[in-house]
C-alpha cells in the first residue's frame, strides 16, 4: 500500500543528451535528483523526453533500408517504443544504483506506454514536428508518394515532419498505478508515449509524436497525485525571460500563468506546454500543486528556496 506522498516527475532534454553515450552520462545527475525526492518521502511515477533519441532511431531505421533493401523503415511508433525501452533502461538502471547507495532497497521499472490519440485531432491536419535526417528532393517526392510530409529547410535539405496529438488516454495506466501502489519506482509514458489509435478493440499505431508536456499533465491527473514536478534546464519559470527585467516566478495560481501565457511570456516549443500541463492536472486535482524548476534546483525547490510553484 501507498505510503508516502506520490508524485509524477518529467524528465527534460537536458536530463538525456543528444546521443547513447550522452545519455549514459546526464541519466547520473537526473538519478540524485530523483533520489533525493524519494529521500523526501515520495513516490515515483516518472515521464521523460525522447526527442533527440526518437529522431537517432528514426534515421538509423531509415538509412539501414537504403543500404539493406530487405529491411524496411520502421514506423514512427516502433521508434518511439524503441527510445522508451532504452532511455528507460539508462533511467533505471542509474537510479536503481543511486538508491542502492543510499542504503534504500527500492524496486525501478519501466513500462513500455502506448496512449491513444484521435484520428480527427487537428494536429494530423498541420504536422509540426520535424524528425530523421536531411534528404535530397528525390526522396522528400518518395515520402510525399507514400502520403507522408515533408518540409524545406533553405540550405540544408527536406525534412519529414509528424503530427504531435494530444494524448486521450493512457492505456497502461491501471499498470502503472498497481506498481506504485506496491511502493516501486515506475518510468511510464517515455517520450509521450506510443502513439496509437483505436480501431475495433485493435490498437495501431500512429505516426505522430505526443507532448512530453502534455502526457505528464495527463498522468498526473489520472493517478491523482499530490504533486507534478516538471525538471527543466532553468531554476524558475520567467516573465520577460532573457531580457534585462527578467524576473523569477516563485509561487503563482494557475490563473496567473494561464494569463501570462496570453500575453505571450512563454515559448510555444518551452514554457508554454509545461503551463498546459499544470492546467490539465490542476484542473483534475485542484488540491495538487506543480513544481517547475530544474535538476540541480529538486532539493531547494522541495524547501520553497527555488522553483515555481503553482496551484490552482
Amino acid at each position: 500500500m501507498p505510503t508516502g506522498k506520490r508524485a509524477v516527475v518529467s524528465l527534460g532534454h537536458s536530463a538525456l543528451g543528444n546521443t547513447t553515450l550522452e545519455q549514459m552520462d546526464r541519466v547520473k545527475p537526473a538519478a540524485k535528483a530523483l533520489a533525493d525526492l524519494v529521500e523526501a518521502g515520495y513516490e515515483l511515477a516518472i515521464t521523460h523526453s525522447n526527442g533527440p533519441q526518437v529522431s537517432m532511431i528514426h534515421k538509423a531505421m531509415t538509412e539501414l533500408r537504403r543500404v539493406y533493401i530487405d529491411y524496411t523503415p520502421a514506423p514512427m511508433c516502433v521508434c518511439s517504443a524503441m527510445s522508451q525501452g532504452y532511455v528507460g533502461y539508462d533511467i533505471q538502471n542509474a537510479l536503481r544504483s543511486e538508491l542502492l547507495g543510499r542504503g534504500i532497497s527500492k524496486s525501478v521499472s519501466t513500462i513500455l506506454t502506448q496512449v491513444t490519440v484521435d484520428p480527427y485531432d487537428e494536429a494530423f491536419y498541420e504536422p509540426t514536428k520535424k524528425i530523421g535526417r536531411y534528404m535530397s528532393k528525390e526522396d522528400a517526392d518518395v515520402e510525399i508518394n507514400k502520403g507522408n510530409y515533408v518540409v524545406e529547410e533553405e540550405g540544408k535539405g527536406f525534412l519529414r515532419v509528424v503530427a504531435a496529438p494530444k494524448p486521450h488516454d493512457i492505456v497502461e495506466i491501471d499498470s502503472i498505478r498497481t506498481l506504485l501502489d506496491a511502493g516501486q519506482v515506475v518510468i511510464a509514458c517515455g517520450g509521450g508515449g506510443i502513439p496509437v489509435i483505436e480501431q475495433n478493440h485493435v490498437l495501431r499505431g500512429a505516426s505522430a509524436v505526443i507532448e512530453k508536456d502534455a502526457v505528464a499533465g495527463k498522468l498526473a491527473a489520472d493517478l491523482a497525485v499530490d504533486t507534478l514536478i516538471i525538471l527543466t534546464s532553468v531554476p524558475n519559470v520567467y516573465k520577460n525571460f532573457g531580457r534585462e527585467n527578467q524576473e523569477a516566478i516563485g509561487e503563482a495560481t494557475l490563473a496567473e500563468m494561464q494569463k501570462l501565457a496570453e500575453e505571450g511570456q512563454f515559448g510555444e516549443g518551452t514554457m508554454k506546454p509545461k503551463i498546459e500541463a499544470a492546467a490539465e492536472y490542476l484542473n483534475k486535482v485542484p488540491g495538487g500543486k506543480v513544481i517547475i524548476t530544474s535538476m540541480d534546483s529538486v532539493a531547494d525547490a522541495l524547501k520553497g528556496k527555488t522553483g515555481t510553484v503553482i496551484t490552482a
